[in-house]
């Protein structure tokens, strides 16, 4: 829609709930010192995510909010990720700092590069390689949260998950969504990966929603069933 100051602050926005995104579960694992049945490589999927979306967003010129995105959700991801390795397999802090370090330092490398190489590229006329980081990052994200799914039909819960991280997250895409909608050029990849999340992550609420009133139900009648 040719807003850049609208896409601005949608992309603000936007970049602003995907900081806020992951707090309310962090908050939860450190307060239960436990990370319940949430998957690690869940988060490490995500993390790893961040950086062909990074490219993509930084390559294809969006507005520097949805440019900075991406790396909160690395730095964030990767935080989550060694909570799940501390409270969940009982790695030390020591390894957990290490690994933390190492991870993210290849990350940033990794994605600082391919930034350079794309750019080269495009100038270049060649399209099909910023094409393949957006499917890349769509694909991530998606299995990422997909394997959330699995989880939690596995373990017959919500698996730990904080619904308040899922519906921040949902709502961080919308507002990605509405600012890739007003950028200069509508990118109709952003819009499938931006969408495509918002789809899935809608989807995990209503099964989180799903599982808590059955177990809330399933509590009460036993309740009962003891009384009588």
């Amino acid at each position: 829609m040719n807003s850049p100051v609208t896409a601005n602050v949608f992309g603000t926005i936007g970049a602003v709930l995907w900081s806020l995104q992951l707090l309310p579960q962090i908050w939860k694992n450190w307060r239960r010192h436990d990370s319940g049945s949430l998957s690690a490589i869940f988060f490490l999927s995500w993390a790893i995510a961040g950086v062909p979306l990074g490219v993509y967003n930084i390559v294809d010129d969006f507005n520097i909010a949805l440019q900075v995105q991406p790396n909160i959700l690395i730095l964030l991801s990767l935080f989550t990720w060694s909570q799940c390795k501390h409270y969940g397999e009982g790695w030390g802090l020591k390894k957990i700092a290490v690994a933390f370090a190492a991870i993210a330092l290849a990350l940033g490398g990794v994605e600082t590069g391919l930034v350079f190489a794309l750019r080269l590229a495009r100038s270049r006329g060649y399209k099909w390689p910023l094409t393949l980081m957006a499917i890349i990052a769509a694909l991530l994200l998606a299995g990422g949260v997909l394997r959330h799914y699995v989880d939690m039909f596995r373990t017959g819960s919500d698996a730990g998950m904080s619904l308040k991280f899922a519906i921040l997250d949902a709502s961080g895409d919308v507002a990605s969504l509405l600012s890739v909608v007003f950028q200069l050029h509508l990118s109709i990849l952003g819009l499938v990966i931006y969408g495509s999340e918002l789809a899935i992550w809608l989807g995990l609420i209503g099964i989180v929603l799903y599982f808590r009133t059955a177990n809330r139900k399933k509590s009460k009648d036993n309740d009962n069933t003891a009384r009588v």
